[in-house]
This record gives structure tokens, sequence and C-alpha cells, in this order.
């Protein structure tokens, strides 16, 4: 039944997957995911634990996330209710695109997802309430290879639509090194994971 549209970014190896989404008067039905879709559309992530996080208001800022070394995630990202505004920042040494990010909105209307290879760091700030947030991942998380980039890095100088003097953040959030901080240490060279 499914059928999957995708589509390549202007970062390197990320991609925008929207599934075919069936609507009539009741509302509608999408099977957001088929391996069997997706190996066809040259897919082949072995997604092995579902996540599920819930932001209850707008201005809520989480990232930039990822896990090291043999922990690294791909992930398959979407949003069920409301909308974010996703950020993705390549941290992959030697890659066309590294120190780049883009942003994409996700959201319950759109129905679409993006797929994050692993050496990308991951956040989204929430542009409405009650954003159920969902993903997959290639890889369990392991609290040992937890990793962050600061989410106001003024080098990548993220345009957040938001006031981040105003946001919402965790603790650990908001306390990340910058990339250039971080690049000492950075596991993640492109090609190699």
């Amino acid at each position: 039944m499914g059928q999957i549209n995708v589509t390549k970014t202007n970062l390197t190896d990320v991609l925008i997957v929207e599934p075919a989404v069936f609507g009539d008067h009741r509302g509608f039905f999408t099977e957001s995911y088929s391996e069997e879709d997706f190996k066809v559309a040259g897919i082949t992530a072995n997604f092995v634990q579902d996540n599920h996080s819930l932001s209850s208001q707008a201005g809520v800022l989480r990232g930039l996330h990822f896990q090291k070394g043999e922990s690294a995630q791909t992930k398959l990202i979407r949003v069920v209710t409301g909308a974010v505004l996703d950020v993705i920042v390549d941290i992959r040494k030697g890659s066309p695109t590294y120190g780049k990010w883009e942003g994409y909105i996700l959201s319950e209307a759109n129905h679409r997802q993006l797929l994050v290879p692993k050496g990308f760091a991951h956040g989204f700030v929430t542009l409405t309430d009650n954003v159920n947030f969902l993903y997959k991942c290639d890889n369990y998380y392991n609290a040992e290879a937890d990793g962050g980039i600061a989410f106001d890095d003024p080098d990548l100088a993220i345009d957040w639509p938001i006031d981040i003097k105003k946001a919402i953040l965790s603790e650990k959030d908001q306390h990340h090194p910058t990339l250039k901080e971080f690049s000492a240490e950075n596991p993640f060279v492109y090609g190699e994971i």
C-alpha cells in the first residue's frame, strides 16, 4: 500500500521522507514506516529502538544531542501532534557540509519525517504546545556515550525562531561545548561511520 517520497537536502546524507497520506472526511491513514518501502528508497537502517517525548509548551528547546563512538545513531524523526523546527548540524570531520546546519518544520499537518544519519548533532524547538515527538534509532541509547553541542554556538549562528534567552531548557542543554571546543575530541569522521 505504502510508497514514500524521499527528498535530498543540502546537508550530505540527510533526507526528508514523506509517506503517502490517505485522507477523507474522517481524517487520514498513513504507514509511517514500512521496512520494504524504505529499502526500495535506498534507506537500509535497521531501527531497533523507538523514542517518544512530550513537550507541553511552545518554546521548549532540546539539543543539540548525539551519541558518540559505537553508540552513534541514525534517527528517523517525526512529529505526531504540534509542530517543531527540527535542527541538525553536520559534525563529521571531512564532510562536505561539516559545521553546516539546516532546520526543517516537522508537524502533525505535513507528516514529514527526517532521516538524520550518524555524525549529526540534533535538536528542536517547539512551535506549539503539546508536541509529541517520535523517533526511531538504529542503535540503543547509551548514557556514557551521550554528547552535545551548544544550541547557541555563535559560529553556527542557528536561526532559532524564538528568543533563545526565553527558551525552556534542561540544565544539561545549557552547558554543552561549542563545535570548536568539541572538535578536539570529535570521534566522527566522514566516510567512517
